[in-house]
């Protein structure tokens, strides 16, 4: 019989990303991770402290390390896009975010974005935290509105989609464009 191979963190974090997509959040336990790998729970504990350790490395899977498109706004959707991607994608990367265990890579192109429109160095901060959470609390509502429908807690239609509205797209490109506005006016102003 061959000895079982040796898994490594980027092997734990690809099977938890399974888990995730198969499960969603709350059936991402350490558990069912160790189950999908075949070891024992305790093997995972040499490659991360805990699970929001692990959690944190799969937020830095969600989000991604490529290049960032250029601008608030493009910039913007393509996190919401990384996010949508997964799973509960939005929470899990909130979770991260809150306890200081995730940089999002987005974050320095919003900055120099906002920079770029005039606004100071700590304006240009205050600005890209405000698209973060933006972005991250609007697609959490989204995933959060999507999985009520699929297990049948909410119908369909209850606020998933408002009156006037052709989609949930249309009220965060709305939200998006009032934060930029917001950004443009204040370097105005100065």
């Amino acid at each position: 019989m061959n000895a079982p191979a040796r898994n490594d963190k980027e092997t734990v974090v690809a099977a938890a990303m399974r888990v995730l997509a198969e499960n969603g959040l709350p059936g991402l336990s350490m558990r069912r991770i160790a189950d999908e790998l075949d070891i024992q729970v305790s093997a995972l504990y040499w490659h991360f402290p805990n699970k929001q350790a692990l959690l944190a490395a799969v937020s830095a899977q969600i989000v991604g390390s490529d290049p960032q498109p250029e601008g608030m706004d493009a910039a913007a959707r393509a996190l919401r896009d990384r996010l949508l991607a997964h799973q509960d994608g939005a929470e899990i990367v909130s979770s991260s975010l809150a306890l200081g265990l995730l940089d999002l890579p987005v974050r320095a192109e919003l900055v120099r974005a906002a920079k770029k429109t005039g606004v100071d160095a700590a304006s240009a901060e205050v600005a890209a935290d405000t698209l973060v959470h933006y972005v991250i609390g609007y697609t959490f509502h989204e995933q959060q509105r999507l999985h009520a429908a699929i297990v049948g807690t909410a119908e369909a239609s209850v606020d998933l989609v408002p009156a006037g509205a052709q989609d949930r797209g249309d009220d965060f490109e709305a939200g998006l464009a009032m934060i930029i506005a917001g950004v443009q006016a204040s370097a105005s102003i100065r």
